[in-house]
């Protein structure tokens, strides 16, 4: 496949077709050296690559659930619950997180676009490798609950939840929007 065909065909993939196997580790160590290859402005490396596998993703559910329940007092047994059991639904979750960093040079909003930056290079090089993935976020990103309970600094910014796995069975790529629907030419009037 053309390099530009398999950027056209990227898609996410619905977290409950995610399971085994995920990625091995030399596999997960060449996704995320693409993720560091992401654009940075200022070399910061503003970013940190939370690996939730295994029984920790029973843990982060236990947060999930916890974190819910504080945001959501009134909320069902059964709402909280679905927060449980959110990351149980791939074998690997990469939490990917802005490590923000006091520069004059290099705002918050950059240092974060960074970030995603980094976590589209994990998506495409998952599926490069043959592997499903989803960039999830929500409102649990912006829990300073979840950060404390995933033992970040108070400046980190949760980017995204990246569940990646095998998928239970092959999706064809979503048909796209007209490109031409969202170019518009900047040409300024020249005032005197």
């Amino acid at each position: 496949m053309h390099h530009i065909t398999f950027l056209q065909q990227r898609y996410s993939t619905a977290a409950k077709q995610l399971g085994e196997p995920a990625p091995n580790k030399a596999e997960l160590e060449q996704i995320l050296a693409a993720a560091v290859a992401a654009p940075d402005h200022g070399g910061l490396q503003p970013w940190r690559f939370l690996i939730i596998e295994k029984e920790a993703r029973q843990k982060l559910g236990d947060l999930m659930a916890s974190c819910y329940q504080k945001r959501h007092p009134q909320a069902t047994t059964e709402l909280v619950e679905r927060q449980r059991i959110k990351p149980l639904r791939s074998p690997l979750i990469i939490t990917v997180v802005a490590r923000i960093q006091n520069n004059p040079s290099v705002n918050k909003m950059e240092q974060i676009l960074s970030a995603g930056a980094a976590c589209q290079q994990i998506l495409l090089a998952s599926q490069a490798l043959g592997y499903g993935a989803i960039w999830l976020s929500g409102e649990s990103i912006f829990d300073w609950n979840i950060n404390e309970g995933l033992e970040l600094d108070f400046d980190d910014q949760i980017v995204g939840f990246l569940y990646l796995g095998t998928e239970s069975e092959k999706i064809t790529a979503p048909q796209r929007p007209t490109v031409t629907d969202f170019i518009q030419h900047w040409n300024p009037s020249s005032k005197s």
